[in-house]
């Protein structure tokens, strides 16, 4: 499809995300499962056609990433402050559900100010930087290690959904979501939480357990 605007011909990009492997809480580094889990997740994706792995700065997505690496051919690692661990969108009382909206705002409460004023800027540039089609003539396959409200933001913009209901997406450590942008068509997600790769001890760590699925 060629942008008319622009005049540069435009290609499907197929986004691959990945919340990082479990990490301690002390060190946040990864632990011997978040560990096992990345190198899980590589070898299930021998068979993408990636050409790069942006991460996140903290080190259990720098750590997961790099593992995801070493299990795949060529392949570029990008470290990007937008892939990183923030609140997106600190949504207004009147915004969100009645019954819920107390306990929503007093959990975003408890997080860093930083993190919650910082936040919906980096989040913007993740949307700049990571969705969408892309300029050329071939698809283009790439895989963001970041962490779960990143991964709940980017689904819920692909569905057109409220900007507070990134809340509430949950995303296992490892598991696998996968966002087609094409031309000219809304984004469609393939996967969502995939953890088929994983064998069942590792699913859903740190999630309590009315959570595991």
């Amino acid at each position: 499809m060629l942008d008319h605007n622009k005049r540069q011909p435009l290609a499907a990009r197929y986004l691959y995300l990945t919340r990082h492997g479990e990490a301690s809480p002390e060190e946040g580094a990864l632990t011997d499962n978040g560990r096992r889990q990345a190198v899980l997740l590589g070898e299930r994706l021998r068979g993408a056609p990636l050409t790069t792995i942006h991460h996140g700065p903290l080190a259990r997505a720098h750590q997961t990433a790099q593992l995801v690496c070493e299990q795949l051919d060529g392949v570029a690692l990008q470290c990007s402050g937008p892939a990183g661990d923030y609140i997106p969108y600190m949504p207004q009382h009147e915004e969100l559900p009645s019954e819920s909206a107390d306990a929503l705002l007093g959990h975003l409460a408890q997080f860093p100010a930083e993190e919650r004023e910082q936040g919906p800027g980096l989040a913007r540039k993740a949307l700049t930087l990571f969705a969408g089609p892309v300029v050329g003539d071939e698809p283009r396959h790439e895989l963001v290690v970041t962490h779960n409200f990143l991964i709940g933001w980017l689904v819920r913009a692909a569905l057109d959904a409220p900007k507070w209901r990134w809340m509430g997406v949950n995303h296992a450590n490892a598991a696998l979501t996968v966002i087609r942008y094409a031309p000219g068509r809304p984004p469609s997600v393939l996967l969502f939480n995939d953890t088929g790769h994983l064998p069942a001890g590792l699913r859903w760590t740190g999630f309590p357990p009315d959570l595991h699925i």
